[in-house]
C-alpha cells in the first residue's frame, strides 16, 4: 500500500510516494508555485550502484603500505569491514594523532550541505564530536563568498551575513524601486535551493511582481540567460572579472557630471574624497573614465554614461551577485558596488539603495530573516587554530608557513587526520589536480559518504550514512518562516547508519558519549530541538505541540519585522543617532583599517586591479576563453549528480559546456561535439551547447560534475566527465579575504580527437571482502 511523506530538502519541500519500504516517486507539492525538478530525480540515486553500502578500508591504508603507485589514495581497492572493526580503527585512530601530534593536528572538514534538517546537521554533529574530544583545526569563511564576508564587515559593519537583513526585499523593490542593476545577473536557477530547507519557491513570482510594477532591469553579465526572459532585462556582455571597472567608470561619470549624492556621502560615508582623487587619475594619472572602463570591459562608452545617468535620476538599487567576488581580487566589486549605491542617491530609501547575492537562494530578498530554531548545540573549540576554507591545500602541503587573512599573520597546521563529513572537496575546491598532490600528505582520511563519490574514493576509511531521506528531522531553512517535518521515508540502504549514530558510537569508545548525546535518542533529539524552539518563541508565537506539528507536516515562523541593526534607512535619517558597527559609524569608503594592512593587493578603497587571468591579458593569446565555473541548474553543487534530472542534462554522459556560435565554428564545434577543454592545470571533456547566451570569448561549464581523472593521482591526467575544477587555480582573491578565486581561469576548447573513454563517476572503486 502506497503512503504519502512529507520530504524536506535544500532544493524545497515535496511528497515522497512509498510503497512497501520502497522510494517510488517524489512529487512535487501543490502550494510550491515553481517546484525544482531536482526533487523528484532523487529516486534514481536512491539505490543506484554508487551507495556506499558497508564500511570500507583503503587496502593500502590498512596494509600499512606507503602512498605510491596502486596504494595513493584516489586510485587503490578498498577492504569491507565490520562496524565494530571501523568504530576501532576510526577511534585509535583519533586518539593515536591527538596523543601523538596534539589536537590541531586533527582537521574538521565539513561544508554543512549534507542535510536540510535541523539535527542531522553534518557540519554540526562532526564540530560537536570534535570539539569535545579535544579540538579540531577549523575553517574560516565558505567557498561561495569568503571574500564578500571578509569585506563588507570592514565597508558596513556588522556579522558577514548581517547585510541579509538590510537591504530591500523584493516586495519592496515591486513597491518602491523603479531601476535596477545587476552585477552578475539574477540567474533563478540559483533560487532552486536554500540551506537549512525551503516550504516553497517564492523568487520567480516576486521578480515576475516587480517587473509587473514597472520596474527596469539591467543585466551586466557575460552570460544573457543571468536574469530570467519576463524580466525583459537589458543584457550588458561584459569583459569577466571586469565588474569593478565597470563601476569605476560609471562612478566616474557621476562625479565628473555632479550628478552623485553629496549630502549623503558628506553625512553617511567616511574617505569619499581619497576615493574621489583615484577615479579622477590624481595620483597615478590615469582617470577611471567611461572611456577607460570600456577599453577594459568591453561595454561602451555611452552605455556607461547612460547607466550612470539613470541610477541617479532614478529609484535605483545596485545589485552584485556572489559570483563576482569568486575571482581575482573579488573583495573589489563588492566593496564598489556599495560605494556605487551611495553615490547614486537612493542608498536607504525605500527597495532602492545596494544588496547581494539576490536569486542566489530562494532567500535572499524574500524575507530579511526568521525567528531563532534551535539545532544540534554547537561546543566551544578548545584548539584556536583555523585555516581560511580555500586554503585545504596550502595546508596540507605547507604546514608552518604563514600567511596574511584580514589583518592577521596565520600558520599553517599541520595535518595529520582529515574528517570530513557533510561535504565533497573534490567538487568546491579549485585545481583537483594540486589537491590530489595535498591529499596524499595527511596520515588517515576519514570520510562519511553516502555514495562513492570522488572524496570517498580519495578516503582511507569510508563509512556509509544515512541519506536525508532515511531519517527523521526537520527543516528551517535561511530566513525561511516555516518549519517543515521530514520523517523517515525508507529505512537505511545496505549498513548505513546516521552521522549522529557514528559519532555517539566513536564518542562511547573514546570515553564522552553521555557529553555527546546527553543521554538523548535520535528522535528525542528531534523533538527537543523543536520544543526547544517553540519555547525561545513564547506563546506569541502559537506554533503546535511537536506531536501536532509531526502529523501536519508544518508550521509557520513569525515574521520578523526590522529596522535591523545597520539599517541604511536610519543611517540616512540621522547618521549621528543611528551609526553603523564599522570604526567610523559610517559606510567607509576608504577604510582605515584595510589600509593599515599594508596589502598591495587590496587596497584602503576600491581599486582596479588587473586579473592574473583575463581576456585582456597575455596568456589570452595561448589560452582565448575565459572560463565560467557558475552554479548548475540540475543539482546542488555536486549533490546529486546522479539524481535523473543531473544525469538527463549530461551530453554523452558528460557535463554540457555552453559556447558561443562564433567561437565553436572557428573550432570544427557543433552542438552534442564532445570537446577537450584544456589550459595548463588540466583537461576535461564535455558535451558541447551552441548558444548565443554566452558573449564570445567565453564559455560556461557548471560545478558539480563528479570529477572522473583517468589516472587518479596522476597530476595532470583527463577527467572524463567534466568537472571545470580540473582546470580553475587554486589562487586566493588576496591576502585580504584569502577566498577562491575559481571565476579567473581562461581556456580553450577543441573537438575531442579519438574513442571517448567510459565514464567512471559514478562507479565504485575495487571493493573487496
Amino acid at each position: 500500500m502506497e503512503r504519502r511523506l512529507s520530504v524536506a530538502t535544500h532544493w524545497g519541500s515535496f511528497v515522497a510516494v512509498v510503497d512497501s519500504g520502497r522510494l517510488v516517486r517524489i512529487e512535487p507539492r501543490d502550494d510550491d508555485p515553481a517546484p525544482s525538478p531536482i526533487g523528484p530525480g532523487m529516486v534514481t540515486a536512491a539505490d543506484d550502484g554508487a551507495r556506499v553500502l558497508r564500511p570500507a578500508v583503503r587496502k593500502g591504508w590498512l596494509d600499512g603500505l606507503p602512498r605510491a603507485n596502486d596504494t595513493a589514495r584516489g586510485a587503490d581497492a578498498f577492504v569491507e569491514v565490520s562496524w565494530d572493526d571501523a568504530l576501532t580503527l576510526v577511534s585509535e585512530e583519533l586518539r593515536r594523532v591527538r596523543e601523538q601530534h596534539g589536537d590541531s593536528a586533527v582537521f574538521g572538514g565539513s561544508y554543512g550541505w549534507a542535510s536540510a534538517g535541523a539535527f542531522h546537521n553534518a557540519q554540526g554533529q562532526l564540530h560537536r564530536f570534535l570539539a569535545l574530544g579535544g579540538g579540531y583545526t577549523d575553517s574560516r569563511n565558505t567557498y561561495s563568498t569568503a571574500a564578500l564576508e571578509v569585506v563588507l564587515p570592514h565597508v558596513i559593519g556588522g556579522h558577514p551575513w548581517s547585510y541579509q537583513s538590510r537591504m530591500p526585499m523584493w516586495d519592496e523593490i515591486a513597491e518602491h524601486c523603479e531601476f535596477v542593476v545587476a552585477f552578475g545577473g539574477l540567474a533563478l536557477k540559483n533560487s532552486q535551493i536554500n540551506p537549512g530547507g525551503l516550504a516553497r519557491h517564492r523568487t520567480r513570482d516576486l521578480q515576475r511582481r516587480c517587473r509587473a510594477a514597472g520596474v527596469r532591469f539591467v543585466n551586466v553579465s557575460p552570460i544573457r540567460a543571468d536574469t530570467a526572459g519576463f524580466l525583459d532585462a537589458e543584457w550588458l556582455p561584459v569583459v569577466p572579472n571586469t565588474d569593478t571597472a565597470a563601476m569605476l567608470g560609471i562612478a566616474h561619470t557621476m562625479l565628473v557630471n555632479g550628478w552623485h549624492d553629496e549630502d549623503f556621502l558628506r553625512r553617511c560615508c567616511v574617505g569619499f574624497d581619497r576615493f574621489a582623487a583615484y577615479l579622477l587619475g590624481e595620483a597615478d594619472g590615469v582617470p577611471k573614465d567611461a572611456d577607460w572602463a570600456a577599453r577594459i570591459t568591453g561595454i561602451g562608452r555611452d552605455a556607461l554614461t547612460g547607466l550612470a545617468r539613470r541610477l541617479t535620476e532614478r529609484r535605483s538599487l545596485v545589485m552584485v551577485n556572489y559570483a563576482v567576488q569568486r575571482a581575482d581580487h573579488g573583495e573589489q566589486p563588492i566593496w564598489m558596488s556599495v560605494v556605487l549605491a551611495a553615490m547614486a542617491g537612493s542608498m536607504g530609501r525605500p527597495g532602492c539603495g545596494w544588496g547581494a547575492g539576490y536569486a542566489t537562494m530562494d532567500a535572499t530578498g524574500v524575507a530579511p530573516g526568521r525567528p531563532f530554531v534551535a539545532s544540534v548545540p554547537a561546543v566551544p573549540n578548545p584548539v584556536a587554530d583555523f585555516i581560511p576554507v580555500a586554503r585545504i591545500a596550502d595546508a596540507l602541503l605547507h604546514p608552518g608557513r604563514t600567511i596574511d587573512y584580514d589583518g592577521r599573520r596565520l600558520t599553517l597546521p599541520e595535518l595529520r587526520l582529515v574528517y570530513w563529513c557533510g561535504g565533497n572537496p573534490f567538487h568546491h575546491h579549485q585545481d583537483l589536480h594540486r589537491l590530489t598532490r595535498a591529499w596524499q600528505t595527511p596520515d588517515t582520511v576519514v570520510v562519511h559518504e553516502a555514495w562513492w563519490n570522488t572524496t570517498a574514493k580519495f578516503a582511507d576509511i569510508v563509512l556509509p550514512v544515512a541519506t536525508g531521506l532515511e531519517r527523521d528531522d526537520f527543516a528551517a531553512g535561511f530566513s525561511d518562516p516555516h518549519l517543515v517535518a521530514m520523517p523517515k521515508v525508507r529505512e537505511p540502504a545496505g549498513e548505513s547508519r546516521t552521522d549522529h549514530h557514528v559519532f555517539a558510537a566513536l564518542a562511547a569508545r573514546l570515553g564522552y558519549e553521555r557529553e555527546f548525546t546527553q543521554g538523548r535518542s535520535e528522535s528525542a533529539w528531534v523533538r527537543h530541538l523543536y520544543e526547544e524552539t517553540r519555547a525561545a518563541l513564547g506563546d506569541g508565537a502559537a506554533l503546535p505541540d511537536f506531536d501536532e506539528f509531526w502529523r501536519t507536516s508544518a508550521a509557520e515562523l513569525p515574521a520578523l519585522t526590522g529596522p535591523f541593526p545597520g539599517d541604511f534607512g536610519a543611517l540616512r535619517s540621522d547618521p549621528g543617532r543611528f551609526p553603523l558597527p564599522t570604526p567610523s559609524g559610517r559606510i567607509e569608503i576608504f577604510s582605515e583599517e584595510i589600509d593599515s594592512f599594508g596589502y598591495d593587493d587590496c587596497a584602503g578603497h576600491p581599486t582596479w586591479f588587473e586579473p592574473a587571468e583575463w581576456l585582456g591579458g597575455d596568456l589570452a593569446d595561448r589560452f582565448p576563453l575565459h572560463l565560467i565555473s557558475n552554479q548548475p541548474a540540475s543539482r546542488l553543487h555536486s549533490q546529486y549528480d546522479n539524481g535523473g534530472h543531473s544525469l538527463a542534462s549530461k551530453i554523452h554522459g558528460r557535463e554540457p559546456v555552453t559556447i558561443n556560435p562564433s567561437d565553436a565554428a572557428s573550432r570544427g564545434i557543433e552542438n552534442g561535439t564532445v570537446v577537450r577543454v584544456h589550459n595548463d592545470r588540466g583537461s576535461c571533456l564535455a558535451g558541447a551547447v551552441l548558444s548565443d547566451d554566452v558573449m564570445p570569448g567565453v564559455v560556461q561549464l557548471s560545478t558539480g560534475a563528479w570529477w572522473d581523472p583517468v589516472r587518479p593521482g596522476t597530476s595532470g591526467t583527463l577527467d572524463r566527465h567534466g568537472n571545470p575544477n580540473s582546470l580553475t587555480a587554486d589562487r586566493p582573491c588576496s591576502r585580504l579575504s584569502q577566498g577562491p578565486s575559481a571565476l579567473s581561469a581562461l581556456v580553450d576548447v577543441e573537438v575531442h580527437d579519438g574513442p571517448l573513454p567510459e565514464v567512471r563517476a559514478f562507479t565504485p572503486p575495487r571493493l573487496e571482502r
